[in-house]
């Protein structure tokens, strides 16, 4: 019911590497005009060059989700009318609470919270005065329901962020605007897959119920059902694609 989006029009912040890359490359594969988003305009450029020879269609737009002036500019060269955002820009860090400095505090929070609101008021906005409605999906994360070592402006964010897609998919139901969050578990990718090698990634693995980490594709089920109209009834949700690990005991 999902597989073909042709027509549609989706903005993907962050997606010049990693999860907001291969999201760009799931949709574009199925017929959306995906308007890659990031700071890196040239890693932004391969990918929009990729997607084009694959005979998809694929625009780029500089934006740093931290900055109004940033998320303003990007919205004001869209190509088209949006569609769906995928709104996945963020960052980790990675000092002890008592370490972290107030820096990195306000960057993370800055890229995982206050970026996911002005991305999603923006794309709101837009919407709304193209009555056209649309769908929202806010890359949260497990750990914005439990948490890990070291990651207290992360887990702060994440939190903020699944209850920041409640109380925008309330706000903007009305105006047929679905606002719901992915929430991936450990999934495998080029940064952390030498670390899940170790003794204490082995470690971690094995405490997630299926004992395996996910992989990129894992997530594409999810993300398609909240993004296309198979979930045109589904707002406020946090989905988890996690391996179960959510659900493992204490």
């Amino acid at each position: 019911m999902f597989e073909d989006l042709s027509g549609k029009c989706a903005l993907v912040t962050g997606a010049s590497s990693g999860l907001g890359a291969h999201f760009a490359r799931l949709l574009a594969g199925r017929g959306v005009h995906v308007v890659l988003g990031a700071r890196r305009r040239e890693a932004l450029q391969q990918l929009r060059d990729e997607i084009i020879g694959n005979a998809g269609k694929a625009d780029i737009v500089t934006l740093d989700v931290s900055s109004k002036a940033s998320v303003d500019a990007a919205f004001n060269e869209l190509p088209a009318p949006l569609d769906i955002v995928v709104n996945n820009a963020g960052i980790s860090g990675s000092a002890t609470a008592m370490e972290l400095s107030e820096g990195e505090w306000d960057s993370v929070i800055d890229t995982n919270l206050k970026g996911v609101f002005m991305v999603a008021q923006a794309a709101a906005r837009h919407m709304r005065e193209r009555s056209r409605g649309g769908a929202i999906v806010n890359i949260a994360s497990i750990i914005g329901f439990r948490t890990a070592g070291s990651l207290s402006a992360y887990a702060a964010s994440k939190a903020g962020a699944i209850h920041l897609t409640r109380s925008l998919a309330l706000e903007w139901a009305r105006f047929g605007i679905r606002v719901n969050a992915l929430c991936p578990g450990y999934i495998e990718t080029d940064i952390n897959r030498d670390f899940f090698a170790t003794p204490a990634g082995e470690a971690m693995v094995r405490r997630i119920p299926m004992r395996r980490l996910g992989k990129a594709g894992e997530l594409d089920g999810a993300l398609l059902l909240l993004a296309s109209d198979a979930g045109s009834y589904i707002t406020g949700a946090s989905l988890a694609a996690d391996g179960g690990h959510l659900v493992s005991s204490l």
